[in-house]
């Protein structure tokens, strides 16, 4: 069964931590429990968003810099 990742509040979803950097986390990626696979900017300030558990073959559903909304999905993972 998948694992979701959510969005803890609204904002703009960011997969990586500068623009000229890689992402957090490539698609296809495997992630550790706490590690950060986003963030989410609100007012000028930046949330880190963390994978509450491990899982492998992430899909993220949201696009670099999308519009986000709290308890969206961010990503999918097995």
């Amino acid at each position: 069964m998948a694992k979701e990742i959510q969005c803890p509040l609204p904002g703009i979803f960011y997969r990586k931590p500068a623009p000229e950097e890689p992402p957090f986390v490539e698609d296809g990626g495997a992630v550790e429990a706490g590690a950060v696979i986003g963030l989410v900017e609100v007012m000028k300030s930046f949330h880190e968003v963390t994978a509450e558990e491990a899982g492998e073959n992430i899909r993220f559903e949201v696009e670099n810099e999308g519009q986000v909304t709290a308890g969206a999905v961010l990503a999918r993972m097995d």
